[in-house]
């Protein structure tokens, strides 16, 4: 074939690739139709859960206050405003298609619970009417609020003491976890001497300790730090070891060949390694600590969370009793989720890429 003819035919116009395409990810699909209405399912939960307190509240009259028909009020404010700025903000609306079924399914929870603790029902030999929750001890949400708004000066007060008990304890038991899970990790001989008290200690619950604990210390407060630090202390200190010791030969053999030294070998290569692992010690660490500092504040403290819920049980106030689980249920959970977003963060840090 001549030149000329090569020349003659016309080139294929080639198609055209978008640019997420050419750069490797995938194209973003819009929200079909029927997905954006589900922003407005809180809404629709919010609304059927107050309609449905207002036919209980017609059945039994019983009610102490109007605290929970207010709530559903302000939690049906806030889902048509989630709704409007969904519809209206695009950046918005994927965060909100997500968190809405979870927004409303827990407003259809609350929901059911009114309905289980109010609702009346006649037994068959023509007995007295009976919840299907017996009461006391399965109060109404309303009752919780009640207790919220009763108690409120003592729960901040409680959740203050709790929070300086959990935090120094957490922060002890984690350094001290860490420390020793290195050097077990890394050093043959410290793993040699240590295991052993490792698996004769760790596996014993840190309660158990508590009647040490109070001989040792005269103050409640370090006898406290002391049983939640060891309740930290042997989930940190286990997985610590065991990524220090399972990092791959080839890193160390790597640093080595360019000259680092035993220090740039632990502190740059086996401990960032080792880091996943870490981190799941530290979320275990996170819970026990938290179920050590129940059982702790109900043995010789004078305020705290466990303290306030053990009062209120020995007073049959249960109402109180559910208002101080709801605030252990969110502060646990503001914590943990504090937890995961620095684990995010120092993970993504070294892949080069940090997200918060």
């Amino acid at each position: 074939m001549s030149m000329t003819t090569m020349e003659a035919e016309p080139r294929r116009a080639e198609p055209e690739v978008p640019p997420s395409v050419t750069a490797g990810a995938p194209p973003r699909r819009a929200p079909r139709g029927g997905r954006r209405w589900i922003v407005v399912l809180p809404a629709v939960a919010a609304l059927g859960g107050y309609g449905l307190h207002a036919v209980l509240r017609l059945i039994d009259a019983t009610a102490v206050s109007d605290l929970y028909p207010k709530a559903l009020l302000a939690t049906l404010a806030a889902a048509i405003i989630f709704a409007v700025v969904a519809s209206l903000s695009a950046r918005f609306r994927p965060s909100a298609l997500h968190v809405a079924p979870l927004f409303a399914a827990a407003i259809i929870v609350v929901a059911i619970w009114d309905l289980m603790t109010a609702l009346l029902v006649v037994d068959v030999a023509g007995g007295p009417k009976l919840p299907l929750l017996p009461m006391p001890y399965f109060p109404s949400p309303e009752l919780v609020l009640q207790g919220l708004v009763d108690d409120r000066w003592m729960l901040l007060e409680s959740a203050y003491y709790s929070f300086r008990l959990l935090l120094s304890g957490y922060a002890v038991g984690v350094l001290a976890g860490l420390t020793t899970g290195v050097l077990m990790g890394w050093f043959k001989q410290v793993r040699y001497w240590g295991m052993p008290i490792l698996k004769f200690v760790g596996p014993i619950p840190a309660t158990a300790f508590i009647p040490l604990a109070m001989i040792i210390f005269d103050e409640p407060f370090f006898s406290g730090v002391a049983l939640i630090a060891l309740a930290v202390w042997f989930p940190v200190t286990m997985l610590t070891t065991s990524g220090i010791a399972n990092v791959p030969a080839s890193y160390f053999d790597v640093a080595r060949t360019l000259g680092a030294g035993r220090r740039f070998l632990v502190f740059r290569v086996a401990i960032p390694a080792a880091m996943p692992s870490m981190f799941i010690g530290l979320f275990m660490g996170m819970g026990a600590a938290f179920l050590t500092l129940i059982v702790a504040e109900t043995v010789g403290v004078r305020a705290g969370l466990g303290w306030y819920f053990k009062l209120q049980k020995d007073y049959f106030e249960f109402g109180k009793v559910y208002a101080s689980l709801l605030i252990m249920a969110v502060f646990f959970s503001g914590l943990m989720t504090l937890l995961f977003k620095i684990r995010d963060r120092v993970l993504g840090w070294q892949k080069g890429v940090i997200r918060w």
